[in-house]
């Protein structure tokens, strides 16, 4: 088995989001059990604690460009900051790459991707996007007014032309593919399971867990409004939220919902995750949208059948309605309401899609996924050689 040499191009590592994660897992996973040469750059993040623990065979090189530095400004100096911040990138990565000469350099879609293409250090470039086509920037037409509307139209044209100047574009789902009907080749590799308990016990606590983000697109204020349905007619039961983002702002909706907070906690992000879904027996996703879902493959690995908007794309590629989970209308909090109490109330079938979720979700463990990747770099070092 050849051993590559591997570039991941990324902001950051210090945060607990679902991009971070999976990179992570796979750069371990690569150093670790195939002995690839693996190097992440970052771009932000300086001197920050990385979130997931990182392999020590690899090798992080953080270039303190800061482009979070943009987060708290005016439109007017967001472009006044960026565009030569952009160009010290490009030069700084330039650098790294030449210097590395690796045989792949992937981008997460992020600011490299305005120039990677052009960098002649000779790795294949390959992007992988962790978000649904339709929501990459969030322009989402309810939530946009004309110019915006003409802005994502011309941004969208510029980041297929970029794609498609790439030696291949990995995408999390055969639902993306279709979306993605502009580029002629795309790949579909999921993202694989962090963990995958030697076994699991049942019955459990009555608590229904949710793993995610408290920003808009998690959709942690509509499942609020469906607790406020389920905690009126059962009495029992406890919802557990945990995050990272603007806990305040929903600490807040839930006060104006009235919820009982000896049965509704919010919670800030935690680190051993898979304690909390063994500690539990449902596992809700209230998303407006989602890449994927890998608090959806987690809780199912850990036994636990999953209640999801079915929202794009994620979730209904994971889900079998009805064997290991149940997808709901998006954004019907009545019904969500209504299929929560259904299955509280039946411990059986509660457990019954449990064990059919664990099963399922089998699919995705990280040798299955990492092989997928691997026959993927195989192909494009044989097209390297000719």
């Amino acid at each position: 088995m050849k051993r590559y040499k591997i570039v991941y191009c990324t902001p950051s590592l210090y945060m607990a989001g679902g991009v971070e994660r999976v990179l992570t897992l796979k750069a371990n996973y690569f150093a670790e059990y195939y002995g690839y040469d693996v190097t992440i750059v970052l771009t932000d993040g300086e001197n920050e604690p990385f979130f997931f623990p990182l392999s020590p065979k690899v090798k992080v090189i953080n270039l303190g460009i800061h482009f979070e530095e943009l987060w708290h400004h005016s439109i007017l100096m967001k472009i006044c900051l960026y565009i030569p911040k952009q160009h010290i990138y490009k030069k700084q990565l330039a650098k790294v790459l030449n210097q590395i000469r690796p045989d792949f350099t992937i981008s997460t879609l992020r600011r490299e991707i305005n120039f990677l293409s052009s960098l002649k250090d000779g790795s294949k470039k390959i992007g992988e996007i962790h978000i649904n086509k339709a929501n990459f920037r969030n322009f989402t037409p309810n939530r946009t007014n004309a110019l915006k509307k003409l802005f994502a139209k011309y941004w969208m044209h510029g980041l297929v032309t970029k794609i498609k100047s790439l030696d291949k574009f990995v995408v999390l789902t055969e639902y993306d593919r279709d979306a993605w009907r502009e580029i002629p080749e795309v790949d579909v590799i999921p993202n694989p399971l962090p963990f995958y308990p030697d076994q699991v016990n049942y019955p459990r606590r009555k608590r229904v867990i949710v793993v995610g983000r408290y920003f808009d697109d998690k959709g942690y204020d509509l499942l609020l409004k469906v607790w406020s349905i389920v905690e009126k007619e059962n009495k029992d039961w406890v919802l557990d939220l945990y995050g990272d983002g603007d806990r305040p702002y929903y600490e807040g909706i839930a006060d104006r919902l009235e919820l009982d907070r000896q049965r509704c906690h919010l919670y800030g992000s935690i680190v051993d995750v898979q304690k909390e879904y063994l500690d539990s027996s449902l596992f809700v996703c209230p998303s407006r949208f989602e890449g994927f879902g890998m608090g959806i493959i987690e809780a199912m690995a850990c036994g636990l059948p999953v209640v999801a908007f079915d929202c794009e794309w994620g979730p209904r590629s994971i889900i079998t309605n009805g064997v290991d989970g149940i997808l709901v209308e998006k954004g019907n909090v009545e019904k969500m309401a209504e299929t929560i109490l259904t299955l509280i109330q039946s411990p059986d079938k509660l457990s019954q899609m449990g064990v059919k979720a664990r099963q399922n979700v089998s699919r995705y463990d990280m040798a299955i996924i990492s092989e997928e990747w691997r026959r993927l770099f195989d192909r494009l070092s044989v097209c390297n050689t000719k």
